[in-house]
């Protein structure tokens, strides 16, 4: 289990995780999610122990993050930045090696190289194994870093952002591939992602986080609900089912107030429009405009 603790961390007098408590419970895919700024990246950062904390605690499968020994945590957490920037230049092969490090301080052993092997195979980059992360598209080099978080064999993976780069096709496999290996090798993962209708498809549980603080934890259909996804997201977005999961439309143009500019989200003058003797002045647009 992952056990946050009355957490916050600021940079001056900008708090961004503001006393954040948070239980995950060990197994399956949980989901953070909220508008840019929400605190999400900043949270699984210091849970990784990137970032140190301004106060409280947090503890991974009863490990204390914040004074334990970092190899150790290495060998029961793995993370993937948000960006990953490199200064030499590796084959995919090298760089997921790099996974084995907590493990074997560098010197691969016949097990460390069978891990590499797997977790290569697992991402489907046996065919490029060889080949040079600058020769990549960005979607392939997203995908070998994913490898190296894999062969770090930890049972808890933190991934912030892993469908960065990647086109729909590469997002669902990597859904996929992180779904297996909840499923089929018992991983707790935790991503941090944009779209809210992956976190509903594939998702066991989603956090949802608005200016620092947790709004809600809860399945999927507690969740993708249209006054909560207003609250979290500022911007209003029907909900419906499809194949058994609930489905945000926020790429659908959504009314517009051509008065104050603002849309339908509990302070525009379209949510008296019922109510209003004479008509509201209303264009399209491709989203609300915050206030």
């Amino acid at each position: 289990m992952i056990e946050v603790k009355e957490v916050t961390k600021a940079y001056g007098k900008s708090v961004v995780v503001d006393n954040v408590s948070l239980n995950l419970r060990s197994g399956g895919l949980t989901a953070i999610v909220g508008a840019n700024g929400a605190g999400k990246s900043t949270l699984l950062s210091m849970i990784a122990r990137l970032l140190p904390i301004d106060a409280g605690a947090i503890q991974v499968a009863d490990y204390d993050v914040t004074t334990g020994d970092s190899r150790e945590l290495a060998r029961k957490l793995a993370i993937l930045r948000q960006t990953n920037e490199l200064q030499s230049r590796l084959t995919v092969a090298d760089l997921v090696a790099f996974g084995r490090y907590p493990h074997s301080g560098g010197r691969l052993t016949a097990e460390d190289r069978e891990k590499v092997d797997e977790a290569i195979g697992w991402m489907d980059l046996t065919a490029l194994r060889d080949r040079f992360l600058d020769e990549m598209s960005g979607g392939q080099r997203q995908r070998a870093f994913v490898a190296m978080v894999l062969a770090q064999d930890t049972e808890y993976m933190l991934l912030d952002e892993p469908l960065n780069n990647l086109d729909v096709s590469h997002a669902h496999a990597m859904l996929r591939t992180l779904r297996r290996a909840a499923d089929e090798l018992g991983k707790t993962v935790v991503i941090v992602v944009h779209d809210i209708n992956y976190a509903s498809c594939w998702a066991d549980q989603i956090v949802a986080m608005k200016d620092g603080r947790i709004r809600k934890v809860g399945s999927p259909r507690e969740i993708v609900q249209r006054e909560l996804l207003r609250e979290v997201f500022d911007l209003d977005i029907e909900v419906a089912e499809f194949a058994g999961h609930p489905i945000a439309h926020f790429y659908l143009p959504v009314p517009v107030c051509s008065n104050c500019n603002g849309a339908s989200c509990g302070t525009c003058c379209l949510d008296g429009a019922r109510e209003s003797s004479g008509p509201i002045p209303v264009s399209l647009s491709a989203g609300a405009q915050r206030r």
